[in-house]
């Protein structure tokens, strides 16, 4: 695959002196995992209410329990694909000055190779005391539908932000400050709907970085960026990589 805009966004990428990345949903689809929204979504069928919020953890946890152990469950068949080993050779190549900021909470961009990862959804491979506050990585464990901490006995909880949840202020700080320096920004397979990571776009362009769009159709973000590729990320991606 090449065209002019491939080309171009190669020689956006190869003049940054800081490259930031923001990767959602659409690439982890190319691993098999459902996207957060569209038909087939990994909502349906599922209310979000019942599922994704403080209030529904607090009204039936084991339910909520049900609903993660069944997608932590289906991590175990699903692997990296070719754009996220391509985002892990950019790394290789700008190290320092490459940070890759997701809002997915697979754990995929780690298991491909990625290291400097802001993870501002948090992750279903890690869980947090709701007591003791503590934190502990239970990437392939079976957990129950009510799973307590080995320190306090305090009711465990998926480490993810929920709907109506703040952010974490440290990474989410963190990814601020990569966009705000960076010369060149990647946004993959993202609806660019969801806030406030979809503000990390205009925070960018208002910085005078480089957006480029990668997507398999048009978006919010669309009309805002430089240039938008469209296609699968695990295509255009190690195709960019080669024009390096």
């Amino acid at each position: 695959m090449t065209s002019p805009d491939l080309n171009q966004a190669a020689d956006m990428v190869r003049a940054a002196g800081r490259l930031a990345v923001l990767t959602g949903a659409g690439i982890s689809a190319e691993s098999g995992l459902a996207t957060f929204r569209g038909a087939g979504g990994l909502w349906a069928g599922q209310r979000i209410e019942d599922v994704a919020t403080p209030q529904a953890f607090a009204r039936d946890p084991q339910q909520v329990w049900r609903f993660y152990n069944a997608r932590r469950a289906g991590l175990a068949t699903v692997r990296p694909n070719p754009g996220h080993v391509a985002l892990v050779a950019l790394e290789d190549r700008l190290g320092p000055s490459f940070t890759l900021v997701t809002q997915n909470v697979d754990g995929l961009h780690q298991a491909a190779g990625s290291r400097n990862v802001l993870e501002i959804h948090g992750s279903i491979r890690r869980v947090r005391c709701t007591a003791c506050h503590a934190r502990s990585e239970r990437p392939t464990e079976t957990l129950s539908e009510m799973p307590t901490c080995t320190t306090c006995q305090g009711l465990l909880r998926p480490d993810v932000v929920w709907f109506g949840e703040m952010l974490p202020l440290d990474i989410w700080a963190r990814a601020e400050l990569a966009v705000q320096d960076c010369d060149c920004f990647l946004v993959i397979g993202t609806s660019a709907f969801v806030y406030p990571a979809a503000g990390l776009i205009m925070t960018a362009r208002d910085q005078g970085a480089r957006v480029i769009e990668i997507n398999l159709d048009e978006t919010d973000a669309s009309r805002r960026v430089a240039l938008s590729l469209r296609g699968p990320s695990g295509v255009i991606l190690p195709e960019l990589l080669r024009l390096l």
